[in-house]
């Protein structure tokens, strides 16, 4: 089967790429920057473009039976994912996967979530066999904490205390791959989650207890978050990403029983733990 991979460089593509190889897709990557073709795994092919402009939609999805959709945080995302949809529609796509957020529908006026409800909307409209995987937070968004971590003892992201399901990106990319690869998923909305409700606090534990040293939560309070985080990130991410936790903060994004079986039955395993994660990545950093 032939799939072309948005994103198959970033952080989840570049998973979703492995799972299909080893279910023998022919795999193809869409990348912005052509440099980073040149690092792909053997066998993998490339394309470069963006999904923002029509030059690149009205000829990329050309060939491939199914695509895997996961559209660049940006202004410009809900954007990149109509044209992206209404184009591969066009060429002869006969399946596509389509990344989300879990619970878009009861945060939409989050840039983060609503900006993906009407993605959704034309992928299950559009007359091709489309999935909507809609994960929680990333265990891996911990990864750019590691300074934080490491050098001042402290976890940064500030989830609050309601709980979370966070999920394994290794899992959505499996989801991914058996979505893509096998029959029976058209229509279909999975949930994306962990096993375990996350808290920053509890987060923060999981993290003393793998690096065997004391590291605090650095809290809840989200104006000094947002002073912090300007100076690093641009003034319309901030802005999302903190009403993102407030709104994490006051309600939590916790999954339902009958959504962590779910995910169980579709990947075959229970999902990674957060644990086995941070024990996981603490050791490589040892390494």
């Amino acid at each position: 089967m032939k799939i072309l991979v948005t994103g198959g460089t970033g952080l989840v593509g570049s998973q979703v790429v492995g799972e299909l190889q080893t279910r023998g897709a022919d795999v193809t990557v869409l990348t912005r920057d052509a440099g980073k073709a040149q690092k792909l795994p053997a066998g993998v092919k490339a394309v470069t473009g963006d999904l923002g402009t029509v030059e690149t939609v009205t000829r990329v999805f050309r060939g491939f039976e199914g695509v895997f959709l996961i559209n660049t945080v940006s202004p410009m995302e809900i954007y990149e994912g109509l044209l992206s949809v209404c184009a591969l529609r066009d060429q002869g796509v006969k399946r596509l996967v389509y990344v989300s957020v879990q619970d878009a529908d009861k945060a939409a006026w989050l840039p983060h979530f609503g900006g993906k409800l009407g993605v959704e909307q034309a992928a299950l409209k559009s007359g091709v066999a489309a999935t909507i995987l809609r994960p929680n937070n990333f265990y891996q968004n911990d990864i750019w904490s590691k300074d934080a971590l490491l050098r001042y003892g402290v976890y940064p992201q500030p989830l609050g205390d309601a709980g979370l399901n966070r999920v394994d990106v290794r899992d959505i990319a499996e989801a991914a791959a058996i979505v893509l690869t096998s029959s029976g998923h058209d229509g279909e909305t999975y949930d994306l989650v962990g096993p375990e409700v996350l808290t920053g606090p509890s987060s923060a534990e999981a993290w003393s207890r793998a690096l065997n040293k004391p590291i605090a939560y650095a809290g809840n309070d989200l104006e000094a978050w947002e002073k912090q985080s300007l100076q690093y990130l641009p003034d319309w991410a901030v802005f999302d990403l903190k009403h993102m936790y407030d709104y994490f903060q006051k309600h939590g994004l916790k999954a339902t029983p009958q959504a962590i079986e779910r995910l169980t039955q579709l990947l075959g395993h229970t999902p990674r733990s957060y644990g086995a994660f941070v024990s996981e990545t603490a050791a490589a950093w040892r390494g």
